[in-house]
């Protein structure tokens, strides 16, 4: 069952990337759009923590952890179009110019994000605390890797 949550919710954010894609997206909206996905896998991040942090629930973890790697498999790097370089309008991107110019490097911590986020997800679903504990920290410091050298105060 789980598994099949996981799979539909990963075609829907797909199919809604790849819509939003040929929609022509302003870059104000695919800021938004972007802050509103990592604003989400931050909110399921914290969950997470406090299920490590105290009672453990399986059920918490694993519909966290999946929803992460939903998102982190969804395609939004279909939202760094020309024009999200900089502040658009009154929405305000955290997003270097280094970012747009060194797309080797971004794919890369993309490609390292999303491994850690779907392993995150296939341990959750296995139960084993402590190797969550482990997955948890891989997704953090997949994160890390992108701010550290692409994300402005």
């Amino acid at each position: 069952m789980t598994k099949t949550l996981f799979r539909t919710t990963i075609a829907i954010l797909a199919a809604s990337v790849a819509t939003t894609a040929m929609a022509q997206v302003s870059p104000e909206d695919q800021i938004k759009f972007r802050q509103a996905g990592y604003s989400f896998m931050s909110w399921n991040m914290g969950k997470i923590k406090a299920n490590l942090d105290r009672d453990y629930n399986h059920d918490q973890v694993v519909g966290a952890a999946n929803a992460i790697a939903a998102i982190a498999n969804s395609g939004m790097g279909a939202l760094y179009g020309p024009g999200t370089e900089r502040d658009v309008g009154n929405v305000r991107t955290f997003v270097k110019p280094e970012f747009f110019q060194n797309m080797e490097d971004v794919g890369t911590l993309a490609r390292n994000f999303n491994a850690a986020a779907n392993n995150l997800a296939a341990v959750a679903a296995n139960g084993d605390q402590r190797a969550v504990s482990q997955a948890f920290g891989d997704v953090g410091a997949a994160c890390k890797a992108c701010h550290d050298k692409y994300r402005a105060d």
